[in-house]
């Protein structure tokens, strides 16, 4: 019995497991109350999937945006959710809540050193 070669590549690719096609991913959590980010500064690693649960724990809208990152995410009181960063070269990037343009800046550092 002959095989066909593109059945075994269909049948290797089903069994091996899916954490093999899965990137690392690094998961940080951010808290923005009415404009105050905490932390401020997120360290994270390069090389890495970037996940960032935010949660708004104010009483008023707040957004998670940065213009470095092309991301932003828009959150009601009360509501929590995850922004998702594809991996990053090593630098500082700045995120901001629209809302509160009077309020500090977070950053994000992304460095080898972070594990």
């Amino acid at each position: 019995m002959k095989r066909n070669p593109t059945f075994i590549l269909l049948l290797l690719f089903l069994t091996l497991p899916l954490s093999a096609f899965a990137a690392e991913k690094f998961t940080v959590e951010l808290t923005i109350n009415n404009g105050v980010f905490t932390p401020e500064v997120l360290n994270v690693p390069t090389k890495k999937i970037i996940r960032i649960k935010v949660s708004n724990i104010g009483d008023q809208p707040a957004e998670f945006e940065s213009t470095q990152l092309r991301k932003e995410k828009v959150l009601a009181p009360g509501a929590s959710s995850v922004v998702v960063i594809a991996p990053l070269r090593e630098g500082t990037y700045t995120f901001f809540d629209d809302f509160h343009l009077d309020l500090p800046k977070g950053k994000i550092i992304a460095s080898e050193q972070v594990e």
